[in-house]
């Protein structure tokens, strides 16, 4: 079993069979499966490796922001509102896998 914390949160990756399992911890000690019969035959690290990735973009780290919807204007008697379009990227990345305060500066 290998342990990954990312986002201050704590994962495992277990061997079951030929295939991989991926469990989050949560903080009352209790688990949850976040996936079952993963990454068939693939050894170890790599198996780490394809579960980091996943774990990455199911809880991702970032800030979510919703733009205008333009397919759907808003109304106001026959007075139809559409926002402007956007045409960039609602999802906002950073290259930091933790929301904590840095314990040492």
């Amino acid at each position: 079993m290998r342990s990954i914390v990312y986002n201050d949160m704590q994962f495992a990756v277990e061997q079951r069979d030929d295939r991989w399992d991926i469990t989050y911890r949560l903080p009352d000690g209790s688990s949850a499966l976040a996936g079952a019969g993963l990454f068939a035959g693939l050894p170890e690290s790599e198996a780490e490796a394809r579960a980091l990735t996943l774990i990455k973009t199911i809880f991702p780290v970032g800030i979510k922001s919703v733009g205008p919807d333009v397919n759907h204007p808003n109304t106001i008697g026959d007075l139809k509102i559409i926002g402007p379009d956007v045409t960039h990227p609602n999802f906002i990345y950073w290259n930091k896998d933790s929301v904590s305060c840095p314990k040492e500066l």
